[in-house]
């Protein structure tokens, strides 16, 4: 449907006034052939019937989605309006920038690639789009060739396909749609999305304010069991841990501040997802488009945020804006080379362009990536050079002081106990489970700690916290507020004092040979610890 798609109940009955005139007869035709009867409309779970269901888990397989369930619901389904209240009163300049939409897609299903274009089309005014470019990243099936051709040739705004020549993953196909686009703005989106009502004008009217801003919609969850469409939370934004993986985390009490308690103001992220948002094209360009550099896919996205940052634009999450997405527990695609060498490789290239001494974090936490060839980033460090982007250190103290990453920190490696010469160690265990004692290896990984200028220490985003006299030492999400997982370090005594309880950390008790134990001080050596790196300036 044109303009905009019904509200959840009543259905719209009649056809937006502002639409043009050529448009109110598809849009007419759209609301009188739309039921909100049928599977998955408005947003709701698709149930395969049981007979079906040994064919549903074969086809699965195929897309790691629920292919069945996408098939049965319609390509211009219906979805609930799911705007906070104040975004729906929110009036747009008329003169906003146009833009063109770029849907990179490998071997997609049918039914998913159609509906994030009829949704795109559905749900755009019309002088705001100037086109759709999927950029076909050497698909193989047939369906994706003459027929999506014919298919799209139908469709009231124009729809360009574009063939790589042979599989260069998503950076590369986005670099190729990005150059061909003719509108003002480029609106990169994936190829299993929806988009909602309302979703683009917020997105375009923001980069009208300020075109050094980027914006992303909130992401939305389309489940790829059911199908079903569940509001994704305006209070989350995007970081990442020691190890460069993305992570949503809360948005923080500052950040609310700045926006007054208005949460229809768009949030600053720290970085983004990287699959969904909207940029001026001359910024893209000037600001140094994707790092060509980098293969297939993954560490793109910060990359591109830390970029943004430091070289004086802005990321925000415009949370007015609501776009779907089908998020897949596991990739059904293959990687030349494999995933892991490849994100690897990606990410060693951002550390080394961007995060300055801070890249330490990442190499001692996963020391195998010091074996990957990054490749020549000469390239990328001269327009860090003529952009005259700032230090990293800027980047963790005004846009994420709440990082993983201390901006500020007395030691990065291992915690080795004196009497024992065995060291620290997270065990690769989870959130409140107990830290650990092995022997030192020397290898990095989980026997990294850093004892942070604000007395925490802390592997990763966890920090050792105790809540009782005399333990146990569990590790649990850092909270910055000092309390139970605040220790003072004596570089003389070398002991670490836990300071809520009073009592020193010692090695392990009789009882239990792997978990270092809190014990009244005693000046033995048993409570003496070596913190590697050390370096009393902070």
């Amino acid at each position: 449907m044109k303009g905009k798609s019904p509200p959840p109940p009543p259905p719209q009955k009649k056809p937006r006034p502002f639409l043009p005139p050529s448009s109110l007869l598809p849009a007419l035709r759209a609301v009188i052939s739309r039921s909100h009867e049928g599977p998955g409309e408005m947003g709701k779970a698709v149930n395969v019937p049981k007979d079906d269901q040994e064919k549903m888990k074969e086809l699965f397989k195929i897309n790691q989605f629920n292919l069945m369930a996408s098939d049965m619901i319609a390509l211009n389904r219906s979805l609930p309006d799911v705007r906070l209240d104040g975004c729906k009163t929110k009036l747009y300049p008329d003169d906003l920038p146009n833009t063109s939409i770029v849907i990179v897609f490998h071997n997609e299903a049918w039914s998913t690639l159609l509906r994030t274009v009829h949704s795109v089309i559905n749900r755009s005014p019309r002088h705001l789009l100037v086109e759709v470019l999927l950029v076909d990243d050497a698909s193989e099936r047939d369906f994706l060739k003459k027929k999506l051709e014919n298919y799209v040739r139908s469709l009231e705004v124009p729809v360009r396909i574009l063939r790589m020549e042979q599989r260069s993953g998503l950076i590369r196909a986005r670099l190729r749609g990005a150059a061909a686009t003719k509108g003002q703005v480029i609106t990169f989106l994936d190829a299993h999305c929806e988009c909602t009502v309302g979703w683009l004008e917020p997105l375009l009217a923001r980069i009208k304010e300020d075109r050094t801003s980027v914006v992303c919609p909130i992401i939305d969850v389309i489940s790829d069991e059911t199908f079903e469409y569940m509001a994704g939370s305006d209070m989350t934004y995007g970081g990442f841990n020691w190890k460069l993986n993305f992570r949503w985390y809360s948005v923080p009490q500052r950040e609310m501040d700045r926006r007054k308690g208005d949460r229809t103001l768009p949030v600053r992220t720290p970085t983004m997802a990287g699959g969904l948002f909207s940029i001026d094209k001359t910024y893209f360009e000037e600001i140094g488009s994707y790092d060509p550099g980098m293969d297939i896919w993954g560490g793109e996205n910060l990359e591109m945020s830390f970029r943004i940052w430091q070289c004086g634009g802005s990321l925000e999450i415009v949370t007015c804006s609501h776009v779907g997405h089908v998020f897949r527990k596991a990739t059904p695609y293959s990687f030349p080379g494999g995933t892991g060498q490849v994100i690897s490789k990606n990410n060693r290239r951002l550390a080394e362009v961007w995060m300055d001494d801070f890249k330490d974090f990442f190499y001692i936490i996963s020391p195998g990536v010091m074996r990957v060839d990054y490749g020549d980033v000469s390239s990328r460090k001269d327009l860090r050079e003529a952009l005259k982007c700032k230090p990293f250190s800027w980047y963790l103290e005004n846009i994420y002081p709440d990082s993983q990453i201390p901006r500020r920190y007395y030691s990065l490696g291992e915690i080795r106990n004196v009497e024992t010469n065995q060291c620290v160690d997270n065990m690769g265990r989870k959130e409140n489970e107990k830290v650990g004692f092995f022997n030192c290896h020397g290898m990095g990984g989980n026997q990294v700690f850093s004892y942070t200028a604000d007395k925490e220490i802390r592997t990763d985003d966890l920090c050792l916290d105790v809540s009782r006299i005399n333990g146990p030492v569990v590790m649990l999400k850092c909270h910055h507020m000092k309390g139970n997982q605040m220790f003072e370090y004596d570089a003389e005594r070398l002991t670490l004092l836990h300071v809520n309880s009073n009592q020193c950390l010692d090695m392990p008790s009789e009882e239990d040979k792997m978990v270092p134990t809190l014990r009244d001080c005693n000046g033995s050596r048993a409570q003496q610890w070596l913190l590697r790196n050390m370096t009393l300036s902070v």
